[in-house]
């Protein structure tokens, strides 16, 4: 078993299911994401800056050119906000839309140190 923050998780953190959302787009588009998904439920987001290469930098996806700077984003979220931070990241950052970028999610195994939605919104009630 795993222990986050002291607890017994069975894994995951304090017994919820966790998920990692990946979403990789244009080099200075992922603010609106970034702020979707928190405004979404997801506790924080982290981004950096990679490149990419491959057939679609040469080609252009349906005649687009696609630059190779990138931003990825990384969100780790409970399972039962998912849904609706995938739906707000994807609207907010057309992510539905050819050569925009692209997202995918991946199960998480354990987690350390993470601090659940629950009790970060119970901390900002008792702090107000």
């Amino acid at each position: 078993m795993t222990t986050t923050n002291g607890r017994d998780t069975g894994g995951a953190a304090g017994g919820h299911e966790m998920k990692v959302i990946t979403a990789i787009v244009q080099r200075g588009k992922a603010d609106k994401p970034v702020q979707a998904a928190i405004h979404a439920g997801a506790p924080a987001a982290t981004v950096f800056f990679g490149r990419g290469q491959g057939i679609r930098e040469r080609l252009g996806l349906l005649g687009l050119a696609i630059q190779p700077e990138k931003e990825v984003i990384l969100v780790v979220v409970e399972a039962h906000v998912l849904d609706q931070v995938l739906a707000a990241m994807i609207k907010a950052g057309n992510l539905d839309q050819p050569g925009v970028g692209f997202l995918f999610v991946t199960p998480v195994d354990r987690v350390y140190g993470h601090v659940a939605a629950a009790e970060l919104a119970r901390g900002s009630h008792e702090a107000g």
